[in-house]
C-alpha cells in the first residue's frame, strides 16, 4: 500500500501543530504572570494536549519506517491582550477544523491515520468550542468581568 499522503499530511500536522503549540505554552506562561492564572493554565494545559497529537503523527510515521522531520518556523508575537489572543486564535481554529475537513477524504485508504485525524478533529472542534463561548461569555458577561473570571 502506497503512504505517501499518509506521511505527507502527518509530517505537515507535525510540523504545524508543534509551532502552534509552543505558541499555546508561552501565551499561557504570559497570561499566568500578568495575573490571569486559570487562564494561562488553560493554555499550558493546551500545549501539552497538542503535543500528545504530535506524537501520535510522529509515532505513526515511524510505525510506516518513516523518519518525521523538524521543521518548525514559526514567528509569532505574544499578545497580552487575553480577548485579542482569543480572537486570532478563534480565526485560526476556524480555519484549522476546515482544513482538517479537506484532508479526510484522502486519508480514507489508511483506516489507522484516518482514525486518529477523525479524533484530532473533534478535539480541535472542542478547541472552537471553547473560542467561541470565551467571545460569547466576554460579550454577555463584560470584558472586566470575564477578565476577573480568568484570574
Amino acid at each position: 500500500m502506497d503512504f505517501t499522503t499518509t506521511l505527507q499530511v502527518s509530517q505537515m500536522i507535525v510540523n504545524e501543530l508543534s509551532g502552534s503549540s509552543y505558541v499555546h505554552k508561552m501565551q499561557g506562561l504570559l497570561f499566568k504572570s500578568l495575573g490571569y492564572e486559570k487562564l494561562g493554565q488553560k493554555y499550558l494545559d493546551h500545549y501539552t494536549e497538542e503535543m500528545e497529537w504530535v506524537e501520535k503523527y510522529a509515532n505513526r510515521m515511524m510505525d510506516l519506517g518513516c523518519t518525521p522531520e523538524v521543521n518548525i518556523s514559526n514567528k509569532c508575537a505574544l499578545i497580552e491582550d487575553p480577548k485579542a489572543y482569543i480572537e486570532a486564535d478563534l480565526k485560526l481554529q476556524r480555519e484549522g477544523v476546515e482544513s482538517l475537513y479537506k484532508l479526510m477524504p484522502a486519508l480514507a485508504a489508511d483506516p489507522t491515520t484516518y482514525d486518529i485525524t477523525k479524533a484530532y478533529l473533534a478535539d480541535e472542534e472542542e478547541d472552537l468550542y471553547w473560542d467561541e463561548q470565551q467571545v460569547d461569555l466576554i460579550e454577555k458577561l463584560g470584558y472586566q468581568n470575564w477578565l476577573l473570571r480568568q484570574m
